[in-house]
């Protein structure tokens, strides 16, 4: 049993699928509109919209002889929930390591003027 995040990022691993994420992005569109603009063929095509519809990334339809395919936000916004909390992480972790940086180099010049200031002789 994998999780819905686990789905998602590993349907995300794949260019041709972000690419078709991507085109779906602008409206829903017909398979034969997705596979235009790969150089591969319908059945890998195919194989690439299942990942998709399988993570619940997309779904797809039949209208008579067309058969349309959909972007479904949901899983994409739950990773990008997922994301976000590390992005917090990681921005809290350069925050402190700026404040860290400024105080050595604060350090260092101080440091360095008593330096300058000793070695003066006295007149």
């Amino acid at each position: 049993m994998t999780d819905q995040i686990s789905s998602t990022f590993a349907a995300l691993a794949d260019p041709t699928r972000r690419a078709i994420l991507a085109r779906l992005a602008m409206g829903e569109t017909s398979v034969t509109e997705i596979a235009a603009p790969f150089e591969m063929s319908m059945p890998a095509i195919s194989r690439h919209l299942k990942v998709l519809e399988k993570a619940g990334l997309i779904t797809r339809g039949r209208e008579a002889q067309w058969r349309p395919c959909k972007l479904k936000a949901e899983p994409l916004k739950q990773a990008s929930d997922w994301l976000e909390e590390y992005r917090n992480f990681w921005e809290q972790s350069f925050d402190r390591l700026d404040e860290y940086l400024k105080t050595l180099q604060k350090k260092e010049k101080r440091d360095a003027g008593k330096k300058n200031g000793s070695g003066r002789k006295k007149r």
